[in-house]
């Protein structure tokens, strides 16, 4: 394929009106940023690239060839721009771009356009003419390809996925090529037009309070490219629509308070690879500069500094932190000043993803505990894609990566994960999962990738009340229509309560129309072992979690190993995570109504002691207490949510909430 007009863009993509300006900053407030870039451009002579098309993604060929462009076009250097055509020599000399899935029309065809089309408008007039062409006919070959894929299949796939990566990829990437041949190829604007017409869509879709039902780890290989399509369009356009996100301006929050205490991994709800692959300097960066976030700037120093390079090699996703090194440098505003998060409120609800979070503090041995309730793909999605599906006949939420686990938490203390997700998972069930089966049921439309694919909308979950004051996190979440109806479910009910001081509480009321048994489960890493009393505990590593069984007392108790596969991406089918987790489960005879009452005390490894644990059921209150080392907490929590009180106590500090009541003090039972 070739364009009649011969010319190059004379405006480059992100650079044009302060290219001069950042030739200035990499020699002295964007150093660092630029000896990032260097060492990146260094990595990649020692890289072979196969000549044709490797079985597995290609992405990272996208992501190199802009690093080497911006490097060239920065510096002048020759060996970049040497190392660049070798580069774009085996990108473009595949016939498509991806193999094992969707080629030419997904993830694959996305970055390559992204990169390749930054390359071209980088470096693409130093590139010996017959490269040069070759380059922009392969781009104009492939985003028409994309384009046209785009414009067939709207309302089906990630077209219209408006809350999903896959949208956002591939149309930043078409639009990044769309800007960068539009010149030659003037058919390229209808490739913009489409992708600007989308985002103009996805920005009012997105949730306020900048969640993401996808999870860290998608969350930060998703979310830099909305940023990257905004940054492109106001590039090309003049038009910037960063301040009309109100997503943006509040997803670095909900990136923060799904960190881990240590902040260098992270609370792995939903598809996660791993438990480190959640961070990105670009992004943080962005984020920063964009609505002067200074906790960003200051966590995006931490992961350069510290996290970086075990980020860089352990993490599952690819093609990684590495890769963009061209947005760091881009995307730093050095005049943003770096603040800590140590002022920051310790908890934090998401309404749209049902997200509560609440640490005992920000330092790194702190407790965390993170509990969700919601639809599928959030409030916002799910009932979004039910009116454009109605009104269209699409199909337009893909929430596979989000699990059954509406109701499920997650703890983490003492530098260890204690009470665990499953992370990434092919068949996900509602046992893999901190929450309770029906008749060994979990959530309807369970044991398959989707499980919100094409569900009634009647299967919904919510967070009916949250409490977060004093250091005391409440939480009240209600699941029971996630279950297949003929199951009979009228109720099924979690109360969930974080102590300052670490303790987790729950209470979780079962109510079925018929004869139930009901089965209540928590994941360790480490088989839980009996400990006596009615108790267990499950050790790992630098902290341990001593579980009391209060009520009910009589059921059967055990513990299981289950073993838990995925394959985590499409573009590598032989690429696969197993994972093996131990399952605590406490299971009913046939009742219509039970209430389980569960303590869960994160410890350091060698604090196995027990203290003195009570719970008394009185109609619709319950009441909790904890003795330990001379001090008391007692929880009160009214089962219909009704206004509680506690009495009085010399020296307490008391916290009150809808159906919610509690106190520390000292000890009332008297143990040591």
């Amino acid at each position: 394929m070739s364009a009649a007009p011969t010319t190059v863009v004379s405006r480059p993509l992100l650079l044009a009106g302060h290219e001069d300006r950042l030739r200035a900053e990499i020699l002295t407030v964007k150093a660092a940023q630029f000896r990032r870039l260097l060492d990146e451009c260094e990595r990649y002579r020692a890289l072979p690239l196969a000549p044709a098309h490797p079985d597995a993604s290609i992405t990272y060929l996208g992501a190199a060839a802009a690093n080497l462009a911006l490097a060239y076009r920065l510096t002048g250097q020759e060996h970049y721009l040497t190392e660049l055509r070798r580069w774009l020599d085996v990108a473009v000399g595949y016939p498509h771009w991806g193999k094992a899935h969707l080629p030419d029309h997904d993830l694959d065809a996305g970055w390559l356009l992204h990169g390749l089309g930054l390359a071209y408008s980088w470096a693409g007039d130093a590139l010996p003419e017959p490269e040069r062409a070759r380059l922009r006919d392969k781009l104009i070959l492939q985003g028409s390809r994309l384009h046209e894929f785009a414009v067939a299949s709207e309302g089906g796939w990630w077209t219209s996925s408006y809350w999903q990566n896959h949208n956002w990829i591939c149309f930043a990437g078409l639009a990044t090529a769309a800007y960068a041949v539009v010149a030659e190829h003037p058919d390229a604007r209808a490739w913009s037009d489409l992708a600007k017409a989308n985002f103009d869509t996805v920005l009012d879709m997105l949730p306020d309070d900048g969640s993401n039902n996808e999870g860290v780890v998608y969350w930060r290989y998703g979310v830099p490219w909305l940023v990257s399509y905004l940054d492109v369009l106001r590039s090309a356009e003049g038009t910037d629509w960063f301040a009309r996100s109100a997503y943006l301006r509040g997803t670095f929050w909900y990136r923060l308070y799904q960190a881990a205490p240590d902040l260098e991994r992270i609370v792995n709800h939903g598809d996660c690879h791993d438990r480190r692959s959640g961070h990105s300097v670009a992004l943080y960066y962005k984020l920063a500069a964009e609505y002067g976030i200074g906790q960003a700037q200051w966590l995006a120093r931490q992961v350069a500094d510290g996290f970086f390079w075990r980020e860089a090699y352990e993490s599952g996703v690819r093609p990684g932190v590495c890769a963009e090194a061209y947005q760091e440098l881009l995307w730093f505003d050095p005049t943003v000043a770096e603040a800590d998060p140590q002022s920051l409120p310790t908890s934090r609800f998401f309404p749209d993803l049902g997200l509560v979070v609440g640490r005992t503090s920000w330092q790194p041995d702190a407790t965390l505990v993170s509990v969700k309730a919601a639809p599928g793909g959030g409030h916002t999605a799910w009932t979004a894609s039910a009116k454009l599906d109605r009104e269209h006949g699409w199909t337009t939420l893909n929430a596979g990566h989000q699990h059954p686990d509406a109701g499920s938490f997650v703890i983490l203390g003492h530098g260890s994960y204690l009470a665990i997700d499953e992370g990434y998972s092919s068949r996900k069930r509602t046992a893999h999962h901190n929450g309770v089966l029906v008749d060994g049921h979990g959530f309807v439309n369970e044991d398959r990738y989707h499980v919100f694919e094409n569900l009634d909308r009647q299967h919904t979950a919510e967070v009916l009340t949250t409490t977060l004051d004093g250091g005391w996190v409440h939480s009240v979440s209600e699941i029971g229509a996630m279950y297949d109806p003929a199951l009979g479910v009228q109720r099924l009910r979690r109360h969930l309560v974080m102590s300052p001081a670490g303790t987790v509480f729950t209470v979780d009321e079962c109510v079925a129309r018929d004869p139930s048994a009901f089965t209540w489960l928590l994941q360790t890493d480490n088989p839980p072992a009996a400990h006596g009393d009615g108790r267990y505990l499950a050790q790992a590593g630098s902290g341990c979690l001593l579980v009391t069984l209060l009520e009910p007392v009589d059921v059967h108790t055990d513990v299981i190993t289950s073993t838990v596969q995925a394959n985590p991406t499409s573009s590598t089918p032989a690429l696969a995570i197993i994972t093996e987790q131990h399952t605590l489960r406490r299971t009913t005879g046939p009742v219509t109504a039970t209430v389980f009452v569960t303590i869960l005390e994160p410890r350091a490894w060698n604090e196995t002691e027990a203290g003195v644990a009570t719970a008394n059921i009185h109609g619709r209150t319950v009441h909790l207490a904890l003795g330990r080392a001379g001090r008391q907490e007692h929880v009160a929590l009214h089962l219909d949510g009704q206004a509680i009180d506690l009495a009085a106590a010399a020296g307490a500090a008391e916290v009150r909430g809808a159906g919610f009541a509690a106190r520390t003090g000292p000890d009332e039972m008297g143990t040591p």
